[in-house]
């Protein structure tokens, strides 16, 4: 530990965030005299290394802006993940952030469960994840890793977490665009068991963890060892009110009042979720009781009957052989307002479906350092830690492939007759996924002094194995049973990818369209896939830093170094995917690829004022980095600083830097692949003018559908689209970006009160995106610009022979876009005091955004996401803690401005529903969450309790037609899912 050596905290601290300014104020304190007098600037300029200069604990006087969070408010405010604290931070709520919850239901970076953290809702592969100072390799499943995965690192071994606030890829090289993250774990002497509780007041989302710490200080070293293990119970749709079927949400534009359906099951509003039956489709000459998107609807209960519903025989108007013609039991729904409501789409598997999905996450964190020689230590480090997380959910399958158009004509099948063709839509439990992520980080290294001269050697080696087994539909079985309807091979034949043995299905079916299908139908239909993911980055850091020589304001000092840096990417889907073999899901090739990276940077701290009238202190720092890509080439980046501490506690802080992002394996190397979408949910033309007429699409988009030749007839989907995806190596460039920033400090002389507001201005150029189908052709028909925008540009469509109009082929995959660009100021207000009835302390921070947009073509108008559901304006936090003899008492505040997604929409939140003119919700009120909590010692155990969510706030409701829901709750991470919980956290040392 540097035992004889002046310097040894002062190199540790300056180390633990990495080359930067803090390295070079270490090399400023070599040259002075050992004295007391020394000795105490020396302690100061502990406090500096971490973050800049003169840092204070909550980052007012840094140079450089930074927010420093403890892991203390964790344990005030029942937060039982990494991901949960740094959430916390107004950097993170003003975008909606990727967490286990939104991972449900979407094929979301990193694969299911995993959590990451996007800085200003810039990506989290543009926010530099750091551990102790040095890079915290990518975690997760599937192709798309490239992001730390936050559930990686225990909670109970972190001491706080440093963030800085402006690009930094000067400093840490590429990915630190939006801003750094540097994780900082405890250190020295402490042994602690623990246990935490989190139990919501309703059941479902409970959290239980146990952690025990044992840390040894002595003579030459220290070391340490955090064990953890932490369970987050599933809370499931049905678990909560909140999340139950989702209804419509519309109202009468005179009135105000619901214009919803109502269900007589339930006597309230229409569940208008997933719906199940069967769907019809009327063949020339037609059928008279056809009536435009209608559906057959078996009566399960005998509801139908008993409440003598009309049969489709009662809505024949010229009887004859082409009418519908059903078997008993089968009712007509969906037809009109009033059969909208008889329409069953609240199935009981939905309510099995994860919201917050169970995991279960093992952890072991090892750090010691041990001095070789007076002026030589080695250091290092070990993680090791498992994930495993379960995902339930459901959805519907139909005969989509079936004579081209996915109806079984009438008369094929006993019962169901008519000049119509009839597609069963049926639901399945049959989805969702197991993934495991077993992770693993080492770092070992050497730092000393050499002379006036620090120096420091480490070596990074992380290493991520996933496993991710997902259940599938698989379409050679799907195709083979659907051509048996139509007399095509099954009986003794073999399915020619999956080698099943082919299972006749009775499509039509009550059993089947419920869910409830045969054991030997879901053997022949169902399978599970196997897909293995990992991802190896070795890391090789060397740098040296001390004083050149000295001005009148102080030493000019000097850092210079270098790394290199290895990525490795092996992504293998399973056998199914691999071969294309899924039904109702694209398919996804190898994603193999490898990256070395070489860089070289070097930062001067030139302290050119001092003790001035109007200038205290005023020093520049400038650094600059040369970096080489294997897969991209060398590119060179800089940042150049300003500190002025004017007096009277104020200080002016700028800056202004480049920075670089280059592919990321997955985006270069993910295999050329053909995949299929179902017309369905991807087609937004199919069945336009009846979903005009029902209110559930955008008028633009009806519009533009219509003057591309789409007719008003095109209401049943035809044969899945080919979709053609892949890699963009040897294409693809390297983001660009640039960063301003400029702030005032300012602190009463007493240190009562401290005040900072900083402006951030960062542009980022040639943004990788990645286009899928779907959002191609959604882009295309909501353009302005339709049909000269160039994503229309992208995919083909067919001439409507045997009325099939459906996409026939469409192109995406990454794309080096045009720009993104984001815009703001951070705030934030301390206070803190002593009392005769305590100390107090309160922290107000707050972010206003004034600039989110996005440009997807040079050409394209900027798309301006500020005040979007998702990216609220202004989002902050108050936090007060009262000390009064041995309690502590906290109450915490957060909150989101309001939000809303009308101006997506050509005629704003006006719609129709079954021609009554209506408006749907697409917007969320200002949202405040409240916690509060005690914490004390008894009987040697410190003890917290409290309750977060203290008032039992629910997530906004909106209409599922305007704005991303689950039920009726608006699903972005700044609202809140679980609902009022209680928390306790008991703690002993040893």
């Amino acid at each position: 530990m540097f035992t004889n050596s002046k310097l040894s905290k002062a190199v540790r601290l300056a180390f633990a965030f990495g080359a930067a300014s803090s390295m070079l104020a270490a090399g400023a304190v070599s040259a002075q005299t050992e004295t007391e007098e020394e000795e105490a600037k020396a302690e100061k300029t502990e406090r500096i290394q971490v973050l800049g200069s003169r840092i204070r604990t909550d980052g007012l006087d840094s140079a450089t802006p930074v927010t420093i969070i403890s892991a203390e408010i964790a344990k005030d405010q029942g937060l039982s993940t990494l991901g949960e604290l740094l959430r916390t931070s107004t950097i993170a709520a003003g975008s909606s952030q990727l967490i286990s919850a939104l991972s449900v239901g979407f094929v979301t970076a990193g694969g299911a469960g995993n959590e990451s953290i996007s800085m200003r809702g810039l990506g989290a592969n543009r926010t530099l994840v750091l551990l102790n100072g040095r890079r915290a390799g990518p975690a997760g499943t599937r192709g798309q890793v490239a992001a730390f995965d936050l559930n990686s690192i225990p909670l109970s071994a972190v001491e706080r977490v440093e963030v800085l606030k402006d690009g930094a890829s000067s400093l840490y090289g590429s990915d630190a665009v939006a801003g750094v993250i540097n994780i900082i774990t405890k250190k020295g002497d402490g042994s602690n068991v623990t246990v935490s509780l989190d139990q919501p007041f309703e059941s479902g989302g409970e959290n239980y963890r146990i952690n025990a710490t044992y840390g040894k200080t002595f003579d030459r070293g220290s070391f340490r060892v955090v064990g953890d293990y932490n369970m987050q119970t599933e809370l499931a749709r049905g678990d909560r009110d909140f999340f139950a079927c989702n209804q419509r949400m519309f109202y009468s534009q005179t009135t105000g009042e619901r214009t919803d359906p109502i269900d007589p099951r339930t006597g309230d509003y229409h569940c208008s979720a997933a719906q199940y039956g069967v769907w019809i489709f009327n063949y020339a000459p037609g059928a008279s009781n056809f009536r435009p998107a209608i559906k057959a609807q078996y009566d399960y209960d005998g509801f139908f009957q008993q409440a003598n519903r009309p049969t489709f025989d009662s809505l024949i108007t010229a009887p004859g052989p082409n009418n519908i013609s059903v078997p008993n039991g089968w009712y007509p729904v969906s037809y009109d307002k009033d059969s909208d409501g008889w329409a069953d789409a609240d199935h009981p598997f939905q309510d099995r479906q994860s919201m917050i999905p169970e995991s279960k996450v093992a952890s072991v964190f090892m750090m010691g350092d041990y001095d070789l020689t007076d002026n030589i230590s080695a250091y290092s480090e070990l993680t090791l830690s498992q994930r495993k997380t379960s995902v339930n959910s459901f959805r519907q399958f139909w005969t989509a492939q079936l004579a081209a158009n996915g109806y079984i004509f009438g008369g094929t099948v006993d019962g169901w007759d008519g000049s119509v063709g009839y597609m069963p839509v049926a639901m399945t439990d049959h989805t969702g996924t197991e993934t495991t992520v077993n992770y693993s980080r080492y770092v070992l290294g050497l730092e000393g002094s050499l002379g006036d001269w620090n120096w420091d050697i480490s070596y990074q080696n992380s290493y991520n194995k996933g496993e991710y087994d997902t259940k599938v539909i698989l379409f050679d079985a799907m195709l083979m049973a659907q051509n048996a309807v139509y007399g095509g091979p099954c009986a003794g034949a073999v399915s020619p990818v999956s080698g099943k043995n082919c299972v006749t299905v009775d499509w039509l079916s009550p059993d089947h369209i419920n869910g409830n299908q045969p054991q030997q139908v879901k053997d022949f239909l169902f399978d599970t896939d196997y897909g293995r993911t990992s991802y190896r980055q070795q890391t090789f850091d060397a740098y040296i830093t001390g004083d050149l020589f000295e001005l009148p304001a102080g030493m000019v000092g000097v850092a210079v170094g270098g790394s290199l840096q290895q990525d490795k990417l092996n992504d293998i889907p399973g056998e199914a995917t691999l071969a294309g073999n899924l039904w109702g899901s694209t398919g996804a090739g190898i994603t193999r690829g490898k990256a070395d990276t070489t860089a070289f940077y070097s930062e001067f701290y030139i302290p050119l004022l001092r003790d001035m009238f109007l200038a205290e202190q005023f020093d520049i720092t400038a650094s600059g980095r040369w970096t080489d890509v294997s897969t991209y080439g060398a590119d060179t980046t800089y940042k150049v600083s300003a500190n002025w501490v004017i007096g009277s506690g104020f200080q002016v802080r700028a800056s202004r830097g480049s920075s670089f992002r280059a592919p990321a394996l997955f985006e270069l190397f993910l295999e050329g692949q053909t995949g299929f979408l179902n017309q369905t949910g991807n087609d937004p033309c199919l069945n336009w003018a009846g979903r005009l007429a029902e209110g559930t699409i955008d008028p633009r988009v009806a519009q533009n559908c219509q003057a591309d030749g789409v007719p008003e007839s095109y209401v049943a989907p035809g044969s899945s689209m080919t979709s053609i995806t892949g890699g963009g190596a040897g294409v693809l460039e390297a983001e660009t970006s640039v960063s301003k920033g400029i702030g005032i400090v300012w602190k009463s002389p007493e240190d009562t009160f401290g005040f900072s507001a900083d402006y951030y201005d960062v542009v980022i150029s040639g943004q990788v995106s990645n286009l899928g189908g779907g959002t191609v052709i959604g882009l295309c028909y909501r353009s302005e610009n339709f049909p000269t925008d160039p994503l229309c540009n992208q995919f083909t469509r067919r001439n409507g022979t045997a009325g099939d109009y459906g996409i026939d082929t469409v192109r995406g995959g990454y794309v080096n876009i045009a720009q993104q660009k984001v815009r703001g100021t951070d705030f934030m207000l301390t206070y803190q005091d002593d009392f005769d009835f305590g100390s107090l302390r309160v922290r107000w921070d707050h972010t206003v955004q004034f600039e989110r947009s996005f440009k997807q073509f040079p050409d394209s108008t900027p798309s301006q996401y500020v005040g979007d559901v998702g990216d609220p304006k202004h989002v902050g936090g108050i936090s007060t803690t009262l000390t009064r003899d041995d309690w502590r008492y906290t109450w915490n505040m957060r909150y989101v401005s309001g939000t809303d997604d009308y101006k997506y929409f050509a005629n704003e939140n006006r719609t129709t529903y079954r021609g009554q003119p209506s408006t749907f919700v697409a917007e969320t009120p200002t949202y405040i969450l409240h916690s509060a909590s005690a914490q004390t010692e008894l009987y040697g155990i410190d003890v917290t309790v409290g309750i977060a969510n203290l008032f039992d706030k629910k997530p906004p409701q909106g209409s599922p037609a305007g704005v991303r829901t689950a039920g009726n709750s608006v699903l972005y991470s700044q609202y809140e899912f679980i609902g009022r919980r209680a928390f306790l956290n008991l703690s002993y040392d040893f």
